[in-house]
Parts: C-alpha cells; structure tokens; sequence
C-alpha cells in the first residue's frame, strides 16, 4: 500500500516562510510527476506547483515567485517552500503524485493534507 505524508503546515504571518514536505512511502517502484494543490474554504482545489521525475517544474500564476516546489528522489519526497506569504495563500495544502507500484500499476495518490493559516 501507498501512502503520502505530508507535514510543515502552521500559522505564519503576512510576509513570512513556510516548508511543506511530502514523503511517499510503501511498495513503490517508481514515482512520476508529484505536484502541491490547495483548496481554501468555499472554493474548488486549485493546483500550486508540479515537478515532473526529470525535474522540470511549473507553477500557479498565483504563486510564481514566491515558492519552489523540489523533489528529494532518493527519499521520494516532495517540498514546497513557500515565501511571502498572503492571506489569500491560506487553505489546506494537498500533496499528489502519480506512483508506479511493483505490479507496474500507476495510480494517482493524494496527502490527507496540512492546514496554512496566513494572519494579516
């Protein structure tokens, strides 16, 4: 069974810093394209930032240049190290990523998710 965890969620303020982690763990062979999504209250799940196995990354118009999503292969996590932080930033943080198990099956799998608060 797949699991992903997620931590590094909190309360910052306006202005300040937070790292998001996402660490993929059991019968995993392969993990191809892991992403952030987040989805505040009332509103659809948007997606943040993705990161491609190679490498390549791309992000939400929203949040260009004030995150940076990176992958640690060996330890088949993701990050999400996200500055400047607004208040409309604030929502629940969900991780994803699209594993390949032992039985060659990919499917897609998501964090339970970490809460950002941002204060103004």
């Amino acid at each position: 069974q797949v699991q992903l965890g997620e931590s590094g969620g909190g309360l910052v303020r306006a202005g300040g810093s937070l790292r998001l982690s996402c660490a993929a763990s059991g019968r995993i062979f392969s993990i191809n394209d892991m992403g952030w999504f987040r989805q505040a209250p009332g509103k659809q799940r948007e997606p943040v930032a993705g990161i491609t196995s190679g490498g390549s990354t791309n992000y939400a118009d929203s949040v260009k240049g004030r995150c940076t999503i990176a992958r640690d292969n060996a330890k088949n996590t993701v990050y999400l190290q996200m500055n400047s932080l607004k208040p409309e930033d604030a929502a629940v943080y969900y991780c994803n990523a699209f594993i390949t198990d032992y039985a060659l099956r990919v499917r897609e799998y998501w964090g339970q998710g970490t809460q950002v608060t941002v204060s103004s």
